[in-house]
């Protein structure tokens, strides 16, 4: 059952002897009431007593019920106002609409119209207690769930097995708005020597033990972090950020608390902490902001390395698009064709609007991006490497002896590099299936099976069976099945062979299940077939 603490505040003792008796005999020990007769004093009991619902008089000494209830609301957001005056209407009427007052009382008091009222304010306090239970029920039910949530974003952005839609979902559920973020390679061991920890596996079980310990901490001291899953003896953090750089009184900040985030982690765990962290970068860059992060604390033996103290990493001079080149070779990785396309010509016109008349400089420009762009398409599956492929592209490119051409043949190669990214997967299932149907058709006269054309293309035969099946529209038994009696009524129908050699021509060691499988297939016996 619920209880409530009531609050009487009136200068007439007669009114709080009426108002407690009738609250104690209509809802008996579920109400407690305590009351003050001044001004001052009332305030000074909500402070102490924080009422739930405080029935007040309007007029009263010293300091009146309006501004009694402003001190009041001030500190107690929740209590309920019901007020009484000995006037029907009253000037503090705007005022008490203003401070949430739920009902207005005339005196002299009615009693079913009180006990109206403390209901009412009753079923208010129930249903703002059930929400605030259920708030608190999701509240913990979310702290279970958002480590996982985190760990997703921070494990497809580190492993790059997400769409981008996903990294969008994660942001939305984690309520990260910005596009921007560093990364922190958290890193434990037994003790530090010079840019490693020791007894990097057993420091990372005692991590394990202590990681709601380590999670609270990091959460409090990098305000607004994603923290993923320990890797070995890593923790990996993301920090998300609204600036795209950092700035040096900024860094300095961050770089000195965290070193003294490194003391307070080993006095709370008893284990040794080193802290790497990466330039700001786009969020989708996590993987290689992260590599960052460790890469810093190899390249030095402090408790907290920082990329931008150390030389890690490539300076541009400050006009060359840097956005623009990791966009280029995000969307070719991506296989995004158009959108590489798109981006190729944007970069070059910018390249050229910058440096035109260095037209040997765009030559080996281009030249990096093709060759990369190419290195990108063979790794992507699908492409054998020719070593003696490329010979013509030095001499075609001296050839080139203007932008616009120079600008045409760029986006011809970089365009087949992207599509290749995108097509040749596919193009060398097609080729396994091609493969496969012709060793197929020269092979049905013997016992093959799908383990047998699998290995002649290379494919196991998991992903053989689904991959033909899809281009085929058939499953690799009923395909061989169909050319095997496809053979068999041309040679029924064209030669004089006897039924048990036309059966073992196509495949069959059983003449009773060739005839079966025949009429199955066809709709008559072989024998019916013949005759028609």
């Amino acid at each position: 059952m619920s209880h409530y603490k009531i609050m009487l505040a009136d200068d007439e003792g007669i009114v709080i002897d009426s108002l407690k008796f009738i609250i104690e005999k209509e809802f008996g020990e579920a109400c407690n009431v305590e009351y003050a007769k001044t001004g001052r004093s009332v305030i000074e009991l909500a402070e102490n007593y924080r009422p739930d619902i405080a029935i007040m008089d309007i007029q009263m000494p010293g300091i009146n019920g309006i501004e009694a209830m402003r001190e009041i609301r001030e500190t107690n957001h929740n209590v309920i106002f019901i007020v009484m005056s000995a006037y029907d209407k009253f000037d503090y009427a705007k005022e008490a609409i203003k401070l949430g007052v739920l009902e207005y009382i005339t005196k002299p008091m009615e009693k079913t119209r009180i006990i109206a009222a403390l209901k009412k304010a009753m079923e208010q306090i129930d249903k703002e207690r059930n929400k605030r239970s259920n708030d608190l029920l999701i509240r913990e039910k979310l702290g279970a769930v958002m480590p996982i949530i985190e760990n997703g974003l921070l494990y497809n952005l580190l492993f790059q097995e997400h769409f981008q839609e996903d990294i969008e979902n994660y942001k939305q559920l984690l309520g990260i708005s910005q596009n921007q973020a560093y990364l922190l390679a958290v890193v434990c061991g037994d003790t530090q020597e010079g840019n490693h920890m020791t007894n990097a596996v057993g420091s990372s079980v005692k991590m394990q033990q202590y990681d709601m310990v380590l999670r609270e901490y990091l959460k409090e001291a990098y305000p607004g972090v994603i923290l993923g899953m320990p890797m070995a003896n890593k923790l990996p953090g993301l920090v998300p950020c609204e600036e795209r750089q950092m700035a040096y009184e900024e860094r300095i900040t961050l770089i000195e608390k965290s070193r003294g985030i490194v003391r307070e982690l080993k006095k709370r765990t008893q284990i040794s902490f080193r802290i790497g962290i990466s330039a700001i970068a786009p969020i989708e860059e996590a993987r290689e902001s992260y590599k960052e992060a460790v890469n810093a604390l190899i390249m030095t033996t402090g408790s907290v390395a920082h990329v931008d103290d150390l030389p890690i990493g490539c300076e541009h001079e400050e006009t060359y698009p840097v956005d623009l080149e990791k966009k280029l070779f995000m969307e070719l990785k991506n296989g995004e064709a158009n959108h590489a396309v798109a981006t190729a010509e944007t970069y070059y016109d910018l390249i050229a609007q910058l440096h035109g008349e260095y037209l040997m400089n765009m030559r080996l420009k281009v030249l990096e991006f093709v060759l990369y762009a190419e290195h990108l398409a063979y790794n992507s599956g699908g492409m054998t490497y020719e070593f003696r492929d490329r010979a013509d592209y030095l001499p075609t490119v001296m050839e080139l002896n203007d932008v616009l051409s120079l600008r045409e043949w760029f986006l011809e190669k970089m365009g087949e590099a992207a599509r290749n990214v995108s097509a040749k997967a596919s193009e060398k299932s097609m080729g396994a299936v091609e493969a496969a149907k012709a060793y197929i058709k020269s092979n049905y006269s013997r016992d093959i099976s799908l383990d047998e054309v699998s290995q002649k293309v290379n494919i196991s035969p998991y992903y053989f069976s689904k991959i033909f099946k899809e281009d085929v529209g058939e499953g690799f038994v009923e395909y061989l099945t169909g050319i095997r009696m496809d053979k068999a009524k041309e040679l029924l129908t064209t030669t004089e062979y006897s039924m048990k050699e036309i059966c073992s021509m196509v495949g069959y060691a059983d003449p009773n299940y060739f005839s079966r499988s025949f009429k199955k297939k066809v709709g008559v016996t072989p024998t019916e077939y013949k005759q028609l």
